[in-house]
């Protein structure tokens, strides 16, 4: 059974009340919010009926403290009130109510407009936990279909075991760093962090279409080889746009996009495959450079032995603001220990 607290300093109204809808509702009556507030630490009801005019703490307030707590803010307020005045309602729709009732109220009335309200949230609730079921399966499918395109591109390169998963190691730890020094916060508040460091995972997608006798190569590549090497960014680019094409612009598309199309851009302007500069490289390319070029440089290749991890460190150091974003180069500098542990 649902639960109700009605709350009024009125004992008349508490009675009516608790007359009308104690047959449908778990009815809880209160002489004040203060006891309100007291009941709410071990019952949360699934609607407040709140008096406006009170003495110690008015609706308004009571409301205002209701919204301010995590724990209640969600639940279903309204008024009840003598006044029927446009700036009392106004102001009441703002705060978040969710309806007046006018004070005396019929019985009839206020368990009919009880019942549609509680009907209305039940529909939200449903849709929303519907919506909400969609929503973990899409990132189940996007999970998977990354992981399925990551294992492909690093199963035919056989040359940077674990690549992949290191690096999206690496932007995760960049990129809660980043937010908690407050870093390009306007970008970064709109992003969902899980989402970018799945999509991470498909930077390399392009390799697909390079021949394995030039990723695999075991020794260092001729300026030809390495010319069509440096083309998996931007066929990266395109086989992602073409997904986009059929399936529609979701956020872990469009930011696999771009980390695949600008990781290998630098800030001076020497990358590639557009040659952009400073902050006209995406800020996806930016954080991923960093973690791609360390990873480089830690792990072992045909043609060079791993680097220490300060001496990585340092050569990303030397290289700030010259292959790499400043500022995300102080942010790497403050992390660097957890980039140590996360190859081990």
């Amino acid at each position: 059974m649902k639960k109700i607290f009605v709350v009024d300093d009125n004992s008349a109204n508490l009675l009516m009340a608790d007359e009308v809808l104690s047959d449908h509702y778990d009815v809880f009556t209160l002489l004040s919010a203060s006891i309100m507030f007291e009941l709410l630490e071990n019952v949360i009801p699934d609607l407040i009926l709140l008096d406006i005019l009170m003495p110690e703490m008015d609706g308004f307030t009571a409301l205002e403290n209701l919204k301010k707590n995590p724990n209640y803010k969600d639940i279903p307020v309204m008024f009840l009130t003598s006044k029927n005045e446009p700036e009392v309602e106004a102001r009441g729709f703002e705060m978040g109510v969710m309806d007046f009732i006018t004070k005396p109220f019929s019985g009839p009335v206020l368990l009919n407009r009880i019942k549609k309200h509680l009907l209305i949230e039940d529909v939200i609730y449903d849709r929303t936990s519907e919506l909400q079921k969609r929503t973990e399966k899409l990132l189940r499918l996007q999970n998977k279909m990354a992981s399925v395109l990551a294992t492909m591109v690093e199963n035919r390169d056989k040359l940077t075991g674990k690549h992949i998963e290191r690096t999206a190691a690496y932007i995760e730890i960049l990129i809660n760093a980043m937010v908690e020094k407050g870093l390009y916060q306007e970008e970064l508040e709109y992003w969902d962090t899980d989402v970018v460091v799945l999509s991470a995972r498909l930077h390399d997608l392009g390799k697909i279409v390079v021949t394995d006798l030039i990723l695999n190569k075991p020794g260092e590549l001729s300026p030809e080889e390495f010319e069509i090497i440096k083309s998996h960014s931007a066929e990266g680019e395109n086989i992602i746009d073409d997904i986009i094409e059929g399936t529609g612009d979701e956020d872990f598309l469009l930011h696999a996009k771009i980390c695949a199309g600008s990781h290998h851009e630098r800030w001076d302007g020497t990358g590639y495959p557009r040659g952009l500069a400073g902050k006209e490289i995406p800020l996806q390319g930016r954080i991923m450079a960093v973690a791609d070029v360390y990873d480089a440089l830690v792990s072992e290749r045909p043609y060079k032995e791993a680097f220490s991890h300060k001496r990585a460190t340092d050569i990303i150091r030397d290289n700030k603001g010259i292959l790499f974003d400043p500022e995300i180069v102080d942010i790497f500098l403050e992390v660097e220990g957890l980039f140590e542990r996360a190859v081990m």
